[in-house]
């Protein structure tokens, strides 16, 4: 069934050493069009601080049916392209649906006990 909400999709990619710049260019392509995209509400290309040859693109959809349209646009051919260009060593994709904090208890129980550390616990 698909989300009425917001959704959202995060793709990790790490580069190859040696190969975190032309990474970096690829990736990019993807900025201009995907803001233009119908329904999308945010995309981004970040770098980690930390490391490197970690990339992650993020983007915030209007809706499943925008994200799914996206998905099947010819610019995402992009991740397909440095996978086979060996230029990524690996990639994580994730999809994500918005919740709201009653669907959050409803899917997880109300009044869990969490242990917060050792002695000490929230209902």
């Amino acid at each position: 069934m698909p989300n009425p909400g917001p959704v959202s999709h995060l793709a990790f990619a790490r580069a190859r050493t040696g190969c975190s710049a032309h990474l970096g260019v690829r990736l990019s392509s993807l900025i201009e069009p995907t803001l233009k995209a119908p329904g999308c509400l945010h995309f981004a290309l970040q770098q980690s601080m930390c490391d490197p040859d970690l990339w992650l693109v993020s983007g915030l959809w209007s809706s499943e049916q925008a994200m799914d349209a996206y998905f099947s646009t010819p610019e995402l051919s992009v991740f397909a392209d440095v996978v086979q260009e060996r230029v990524v060593s690996s990639l994580d994709f994730h999809t994500f649906a918005t919740v709201s904090a009653a669907q959050a208890s409803q899917m997880h129980g109300a009044g869990t006990t969490i242990a917060l550390r050792p002695g000490l616990q929230t209902v």
